[in-house]
């Protein structure tokens, strides 16, 4: 309704859509890097934000200005004005508002990241050219189902009739739904793992290295700064988008991939900010199966003596199942909260769900205190891993940044 109001200004731009439970933003930031090298005007759209809501929306590497999200704002806000008790939600209001920005902008591509789910997300209006499902787990299971195939039927909801999905290696469950859902719509499947296959070379706390084999042929030796094994599938998803753009008459050469795999960047996901005395890294693992990504990343990429801990997570998310993950890599472990948000769970309610309790806890009531406390304790060796909620990391990442 909303969309419609103000023209359907998402229709008739080439786009791209990504859903899935992790690596969204990831593969969404290296498929706009990878079309940017190829010449074209890309917008990317995400969330949530680590520092400011206008983070968002983008074209290319800049970020939505003040003036624009005021001027867009105003024709919104007309069009909701007419909805009368159907009033849209915060997430409905900014993607309009960055289909409406897209198309003022006369872009050759936008990118879109679902906000939650896929069937019923406010981004699922677009008709894209391709659609990408990233790992599916666990997560929002209040609101998308409690078993993988119920979350991966919301997923699949983004697959269009007749269309493409390019998808990362899934469990079988929820695979199967991706299978059906293509199989049913007519949609082409192209499976990571089947139909793309990777292989890394190295790994290491600058960077990833690995083969694939797409559709069209071979890359050897690509550069990935984003760090972690996950990294190189959300890699290899976005690989298969721009090459599945070739059957809609868009072509990417090669080395447009190469340089695009190597320049893109999406902050806040095992991100190094501060490299040594002591190291500080952010990640924003939300659920156990990121957790468990993180777990396993650190400790393959890099070296340290201790690992101090800053935790801060939502009341929504499968707090037992991250500390399951992370307690166990902890050394000693400062538990904190965001001021940003009201669902952010006590520290203390926190440290009554920490086993074993011989680990050494800290309750901290804000980011910085959070961050002061895990500088205390830090000798130059040391490891400091800020992660959990994306929020804590976001006030982290504005307060180490900018320090630095």
């Amino acid at each position: 309704m909303l969309c419609s109001l103000l023209g359907d200004p998402q229709v008739g731009m080439k786009s791209i859509h990504v859903a899935g439970t992790k690596g969204k933003g990831s593969t969404a930031a290296i498929i706009q890097s990878i079309l940017m090298v190829s010449g074209f005007r890309v917008g990317l759209y995400t969330s949530p934000h680590l520092v400011s809501f206008r983070e968002r929306i983008r074209i290319g590497d800049e970020i939505i200005s003040e003036e624009d999200v005021c001027a867009h704002l105003g024709t919104v806000r007309i069009a909701v004005d007419k909805m009368g008790q159907d009033k849209p939600s915060f997430f409905e209001v900014y993607t309009a508002l960055a289909f409406l920005y897209f198309k003022d902008k006369d872009i050759d591509f936008a990118v879109y990241e679902t906000g939650l789910g896929g069937r019923l997300d406010a981004t699922n209006v677009i008709d894209p050219l391709v659609s990408a499902i990233t790992p599916i787990s666990f997560d929002h299971t209040q609101i998308l189902g409690d078993s993988l195939a119920k979350i991966a039927m919301e997923k699949a909801g983004i697959i269009k009739e007749d269309g493409i999905c390019v998808s990362a290696p899934q469990e079988d469950e929820a695979l199967k739904v991706i299978d059906d859902v293509c199989a049913e719509k007519g949609s082409q499947l192209i499976l990571v793992g089947r139909d793309i296959i990777f292989k890394d070379l190295s790994a290491s706390d600058e960077e990833m290295v690995f083969n694939l084999t797409g559709l069209f042929g071979k890359h050897a030796n690509l550069h990935l700064k984003l760090l972690g094994f996950h990294q190189m599938v959300n890699a290899a998803v976005a690989i298969g988008v721009v090459d599945s753009l070739r059957l809609s008459g868009i072509s990417v050469g090669d080395d447009a991939i190469r340089k695009g795999i190597e320049s893109a960047r999406w902050p806040g996901r095992l991100e190094v900010v501060r490299k040594r005395s002591p190291r500080i890294i952010l990640d924003g693992a939300q659920n156990k199966a990121s957790a468990d990504q993180l777990s396993r990343s650190v400790r393959r990429l890099f070296k340290y003596k201790r690992l101090i801990l800053v935790l801060g997570v939502s009341k929504d998310k499968d707090i037992k199942g991250i500390l399951k993950e992370l307690v166990p890599i902890a050394d000693s472990i400062v538990l904190t909260k965001s001021k940003l948000i009201e669902r952010a769970m006590e520290p203390e309610r926190i440290k009554d769900l920490i086993t074993p309790k011989t680990k050494d806890v800290a309750v901290t009531m804000s980011t910085k205190e959070a961050l002061d406390k895990a500088m205390s304790q830090a000798s130059p060796s040391d490891l400091i891993l800020v992660t959990g909620s994306l929020f804590v990391v976001g006030e982290a990442r504005e307060i180490l940044v900018k320090n630095e």
